[in-house]
């Protein structure tokens, strides 16, 4: 039981400071939409007249007592009241009472205001569904009395009771304990008997105080199948309740006399090792809790012991159980295995009396394989268990021949091999004829009744129109119309192929031979919530452990791979190995992927304030447009704070291009944004859903984010590092617009005829001249004339450098 007792600090107060507000990742946006309409206001008919409600809060204030409530609204659906947060109360006559179910449905409100509404009853259930309650103002009511019990299972930071006719009685002592100074500070009063009005922060009461309790012995440690008395001993005016907690496997009967209470475990079991016992002690004006573990010593047993299994290195997995810890001996065919760098024991994970974990074998050969037994002892006894281990075929040795994948001297065909042979020899010659004659076709064929044509140019139109976009970028391979796919634009009478834009691209089509991929065990990974959801699959923030050496756990991000088709799977390998040659501060950190069983998943390193763009806006001149339900006005950057961000950005891509990667999908979207305005690139695919606007769809399903691409890219599918110039200008653009998109006062056409015909974006408000001047660098026409990448982050690094950053904005 998590109860909250006086001066345990379970509940407490800000002046004390161990009650806080939690830190949600806020740029994962929750859209919440009507069932019915799709609007994001409810309708009339879930929200009462005297409210306003919206996806995530409600507001009563009318003051019309016609128009009133008397209870909490009631919407739609369940789905809608777990997406409240807030409700705000104030002014309702009759609103007198908040019963069991009345909030049942409100799983996840936060924050809940009644005031000045006459509530005089809060019942002692009537939050056992809102465990997220941060803050809780009932200032102004009714309320004479409230218990404790209430509140026992909440953590709250904030309870706010002035104005309310509280008795000067035992029942409301526990808010004295609780408030503390901060009773002071509200000013909080009861009443007396004769009438008078006493601060709460002096009420001296006889007979009320807060139980004791003493659990004894302190602690336990036997044998399992011993028996043990434990002895419960409690005080306190009122008398208190005495109250056994625990769930035992093992045989036990109470008794209990008085203030003493006396629990007889017998016929110990290991299955209550490090089990809890407690005995808690309660009266109106609190509880106290004295608990222990039960440490029960019991001899090893090994739970599990399973085939080898094929992973980054092979791992034979166990699992067991014993106290003390037992140690561990593997042999091999009886012979005793020496453990050292290329094989070892590992323990993955230790609950509370079990141990899982492997025997691993880094590179096993076929002098691994045999049978492999586990021998785990302690001084109380030992157990062992065996299981056959094969990791690779035996070589022919010369002395027997063996039908592997080693052999030595070359085979002898049998006849019917032969015929196969020349069937197969006769069938290459009939297609090496038949390809000559197709040649010497399209040599001397032209324009034929097959239709084949000779070269074209790049915008086909068949009398060659003069469009003003046909051009052609020096030396790049440009496509024929007779290539271009259903995949093409139409810009007036021209017709332009277009590719789709992965979100990394290694422009020498190589990896390195000897990438290493980490790869993560499913059991060390444990998911928290979903972030978002893009077109692979889902995203999910996650606890990952053992992943570091200084940190048990650490918070993480988790892609995870919705199709699993084998092409699927092969581009999923590919990306795993081409982000782990990715490793530079600028760049989202990628740990490793889980392959054990579908879904793949990926590991990113979890960044704390969501991508850039939102980042963005709601550090803003915006921001109270763009955040529902805000009323206060955040910090917006500033001018050196953005430069800050830029030259990241920047820092960023020179490693990319440095490592011959092209981004070809560079915007602040993809940009996330961590602890001290720390700025990395990287996105987990979620972007063409969160921001379909964003992307032009074409042909059904290629999206390409044609408004930060350059007119080589729209035209003739070229990506280069100078196409990742032009897109970094555009990014510099929408960092000093504090987030606003590209054109976003022209359609997707609209914008690709600017484009190509030369126009650029026009210098943002806030943006200095020698920023703007810029990103015109880097948006000149030929791509041999933009700016060098290297060039751009120098700029950006001495822009910074001369206007000191204050990384405050984050609070």
């Amino acid at each position: 039981m998590s109860a909250w007792r006086p001066g345990s600090g379970a509940l407490s107060s800000p002046g004390r400071g161990s009650g806080s507000w939690r830190c949600w990742w806020w740029w994962v946006g929750v859209i919440g939409v009507s069932v019915s309409s799709g609007d994001p206001w409810l309708s009339a008919e879930a929200c009462p007249p005297s409210c306003s409600c919206s996806s995530t809060r409600i507001s009563c204030v009318d003051l019309d007592p016609e128009r009133g409530i008397n209870a909490f609204p009631v919407l739609q659906s369940e789905a809608e009241m777990e997406n409240i947060t807030d409700i705000y109360i104030v002014n309702q006559g009759s609103f007198s009472s908040i019963n069991d179910k009345d909030l049942h449905y409100y799983k996840n409100l936060r924050n809940l205001t009644v005031t000045n509404s006459r509530l005089t009853y809060v019942s002692k259930l009537a939050f056992q569904n809102n465990i997220k309650i941060q803050y809780l103002n009932l200032k102004d009511n009714n309320l004479s009395s409230l218990s404790w019990r209430i509140f026992k299972h909440l953590n709250m930071s904030y309870l706010i009771l002035t104005g309310n006719p509280l008795h000067c009685s035992c029942e409301n002592m526990w808010i004295k304990l609780w408030l503390g100074e901060e009773a002071d500070t509200q000013e909080l009063r009861c009443i007396e008997d004769g009438g008078r009005r006493k601060l709460l922060s002096r009420l001296i009461l006889p007979n009320c105080e807060v139980p004791m309790a003493t659990l004894s012995p302190s602690s336990v440690t036997l044998m399992e199948g011993r028996h043990v008395d434990l002895s419960c001993a409690t005080s306190g005016v009122p008398s208190p309740e005495l109250i056994w907690n625990m769930a035992l496997v093992s045989n036990y009967e109470i008794e209990t006399s008085g203030q003493v209470s006396v629990l007889r475990l017998s016929n110990l079991s290991s299955l209550d090792h490090n089990s809890k016992i407690s005995c808690t002690a309660e009266n109106i004006v609190g509880d106290k809790e004295s608990s222990l573990l039960l440490d029960i010593l019991f001899p090893p047993k090994i739970i599990k012991l399973t085939d080898a299994i094929p992973d980054h290195h092979w791992c034979i997995p166990f699992s067991m159980s014993g106290n003390p810890e037992p140690k561990l001996q593997w042999f091999l065919d009886d012979k005793a295995v020496t453990e050292g760098d290329f094989i070892m024991t590992m323990i993955h994970d230790v609950t509370e009396r079990e141990y899982h974990g492997c025997l691993q074998l880094d590179s096993p050969t076929h002098l691994n394989n045999g049978r492999y037994k586990l021998l785990a002892k302690n001084k109380f006894g030992s157990d062992e268990k065996e299981v056959d281990a094969h990791f690779m075929r035996k070589p022919w040795d010369g002395t027997e021949k063996e039908t592997g994948d080693y052999y030595e001297g070359p085979p002898v065909d049998p006849p019917e091999d032969r015929v196969a042979v020349y069937v197969v020899v006769g069938i290459a010659a009939v297609a090496f004829t038949g390809f000559l004659l197709m040649l010497v076709i399209l040599k001397f064929g032209g324009n034929s009744k097959f239709g084949i044509k000779g070269p074209s140019s790049v915008i086909s139109n068949d009398d060659d129109s003069a469009s003003p976009l046909h051009h052609v970028s020096n030396g790049s391979n440009t496509p024929s119309s007779s290539e271009m796919g259903p995949d093409a634009v139409m810009i007036g009478m021209t017709k332009i192929p277009v590719i789709e834009n992965p979100q990394y691209f290694r422009s020498t089509n190589s990896l390195k031979s000897d990438t290493f991929v980490q790869h993560i065990k499913r059991h060390n990974i444990v998911l928290k919530r979903e972030l978002g959801e893009g077109a692979f699959g889902k995203v999910f923030l996650a606890e990952c452990y053992n992943l570091s050496p200084d940190q048990e756990k650490i918070l993480v991000a988790v892609k995870t791979l919705k199709e699993a088709s084998e092409n699927a799977r092969k581009d999923f390998h590919r990306e795993a190995e081409l982000l782990t040659n990715l490793q530079h501060e600028h760049i989202v950190t990628f740990y490793g992927v889980c392959v054990e069983s579908d879904p793949l998943i990926m590991v990113f390193e979890y960044m704390k304030h969501g991508d850039l763009n939102k980042f963005l806006r709601a550090h803003g001149p915006d921001a109270v447009l763009m955040a529902e339900g805000q009323t206060t006005r955040p910090v917006e950057l500033t001018q050196s704070q953005m430069l800050h961000i830029a030259q990241q950005i920047a820092s960023g891509m020179v490693y990319l291009a440095s490592q011959h990667f092209v981004h070809r999908d560079l915007a602040t979207r993809n940009c996330l944004v961590g602890e001290n305005l720390l700025v990395k690139i990287g996105d987990f695919g979620m972007s063409r859903d969160v921001y379909s606007t964003d992307y032009y769809r074409v042909g059904g399903h290629t999206m390409l984010p044609i408004r930060w691409m350059p007119p080589e890219s729209i035209m003739y599918r070229k990506f280069t590092t100078e196409s990742d110039v032009w897109s970094l200008g555009v990014v510099l653009w929408e960092i000093f617009t504090y987030g606003k998109q590209p054109w976003y006062q022209l359609s997707n056409n609209e914008v690709i005829e600017c484009i190509t015909q030369g126009r650029v974006l026009q210098r943002p408000r806030t943006c200095a001249k020698e920023v703007y001047d810029l990103m015109l660098g880097c948006w000149q026409r030929e791509p041999h004339m933009r700016l060098n990448i290297k060039e751009i982050h120098c700029l950006l690094l001495n822009l910074a450098k001369a206007s000191p950053v204050y990384l405050d904005i984050l609070g």
